[in-house]
């Protein structure tokens, strides 16, 4: 299997995940639900993916939240987060590419968990249409480092896609030449011009926290479980943080083009 990097015995404490309860209540009564300290987003592209054996209502609060904050979301079209990560790639790239085309800059990719992988080699492979990336609790030095109960879900599913059913990775996806290039390219690092930015607890009750300490991402820590990063209130200033970076660095690296071009047309 890939993966193997954290030693085994680092086990996450999975009842650590109860918290999740905690976590949305206290975002109901903090200011940066209803968008305070948070800048505009004026329209900057955002995708979000959400995590293994999630789907995109898992994200759909902070999807809501930064629509009111003046971005424009797409989710990723998942009812569960399960497929084989080369065929996720390739429902994921066209809907990027329409998010990207519709707003006419590159976007920033969030991802939670699984997700997290996939927004990494999105942006690789797609440094056109990718300015930044946001992970929350994605184990991208070892994304096998998670609690044994979920390493079993993660095997049977691998099983059950083996056997035939539709939609799910198999065997050879994790231990196989099915996804090697996916593998190679999240272990490889984001080009020049795409910024990264990993959010992890040290609480986390799945993924073990030093496999979310990505090399060339800012890291950035919180207080939590790993599922209630979708409602965590300092996970949500963190992604609103980066955005706002990303977006500012899509404004300037595009503004020098807009004034080349508008001193050529005064010239003309």
């Amino acid at each position: 299997m890939r993966g193997a990097l954290i030693p085994s015995s680092a086990r996450p404490s999975l009842w650590r995940e109860a918290r999740i309860g905690l976590e949305a209540a206290a975002l109901l009564r903090d200011p940066v639900f209803r968008g305070d300290g948070v800048g505009d987003g004026r329209g900057h592209p955002v995708l979000l993916i959400p995590g293994f054996l999630a789907g995109d209502g898992s994200l759909a609060v902070m999807a809501r939240w930064l629509r009111g904050c003046g971005y424009r979301t797409s989710g990723a079209g998942m009812i569960a987060n399960v497929d084989c990560s080369s065929a996720a790639l390739a429902r994921l790239e066209p809907r990027l590419e329409r998010l990207v085309a519709a707003q006419g800059r590159r976007a920033t990719i969030v991802g939670q968990s699984r997700g997290g992988s996939l927004a990494k080699v999105l942006a690789r492979r797609r440094r056109d249409l990718v300015c930044g990336i946001v992970t929350l609790g994605s184990p991208e030095l070892d994304p096998l480092a998670v609690h044994p109960l979920v390493r079993l879900q993660l095997e049977a599913v691998g099983r059950l896609g083996s056997l035939g059913a539709p939609r799910l990775f198999k065997r050879s996806c994790l231990d196989g030449d099915c996804c090697a290039p996916f593998w190679e390219d999240l272990a490889a690092p984001l080009p020049r011009g795409v910024g990264s930015v990993s959010v992890y607890s040290r609480t986390d009750g799945i993924v073990d926290w030093r496999a979310c300490l990505a090399p060339g991402a800012d890291h950035v820590e919180v207080a939590g479980s790993h599922i209630g990063m979708a409602v965590n209130p300092s996970a949500w200033r963190a992604v609103a943080g980066a955005l706002e970076r990303f977006r500012r660095a899509e404004a300037r690296r595009r503004q020098p083009s807009r004034t080349k071009g508008g001193a050529m047309r005064r010239a003309a």
